[in-house]
């Protein structure tokens, strides 16, 4: 999944939220450098990817990418995943979408210490541009995907997938709704788990 998701399934706790969105940049046993609460996000990160990437419906959509994109599909889907879940936001929470953002931009802001220096340098063009609102439109979606292309020195051509997302709009949809249930039934049981074991 991808930021908007790994940050929705973290449930009430800032410090949690914070984790689970820098997880990417904790390797191996670092995490544990960080405050308790930082921990069981970064944790959190690891379990929700691994329960994703080996998902049965997530494989469905990436399949559809495969021929175009290889191993980038699955990078490619989880953008298309936030897409829908920004899209469909007040389904799954009261809060406005803009004002949930706003609020997670702040708790970014109180805790800029914690954050990896990626991240530090990350931030603001990510506030600037609002990323995690844009996810709801399709031209949103295509920026994000023109960037991911340019990070990977256009060898993905992930800016190419929108149309793959407009083609299969249907499909993509039907697959995040079906997979998201699942996967915030199994967040939640592991966030309790984590809280309990984790010291």
């Amino acid at each position: 999944m991808n930021y908007l998701a790994h940050i929705y399934l973290s449930g009430d706790n800032d410090l949690v939220t914070v984790g689970n969105f820098i997880a990417d940049g904790i390797k191996g046993k670092n995490y544990k450098n960080y405050p308790r609460d930082i921990q069981i996000g970064i944790l959190l990160h690891r379990n929700i990817d691994t329960y994703t990437d080996a998902h049965k419906t997530v494989r469905s959509s990436t399949k559809r990418l495969h021929e175009n994109y290889g191993h980038y599909s699955g990078v490619i889907v989880d953008i298309l995943y936030d897409h829908f879940l920004a899209k469909n936001w007040s389904t799954y929470s009261s809060v406005p979408l803009a004002k949930y953002v706003d609020t997670f931009y702040d708790s970014l802001e109180d805790n800029y210490g914690a954050l990896p220096s990626r991240i530090q340098k990350m931030m603001p063009y990510m506030i600037s541009d609002n990323w995690l609102l844009s996810y709801a439109s399709i031209a949103g979606i295509s920026k994000v995907l023109d960037g991911m292309n340019r990070r990977t020195k256009n060898r993905s051509g992930m800016d190419k997938a929108v149309h793959e997302l407009e083609l299969f709009y249907k499909e993509f949809e039907s697959e995040f709704s079906s997979f998201f249930d699942e996967l915030i039934a199994f967040s939640s049981e592991k966030l309790k788990e984590l809280n309990e074991t984790v010291l």
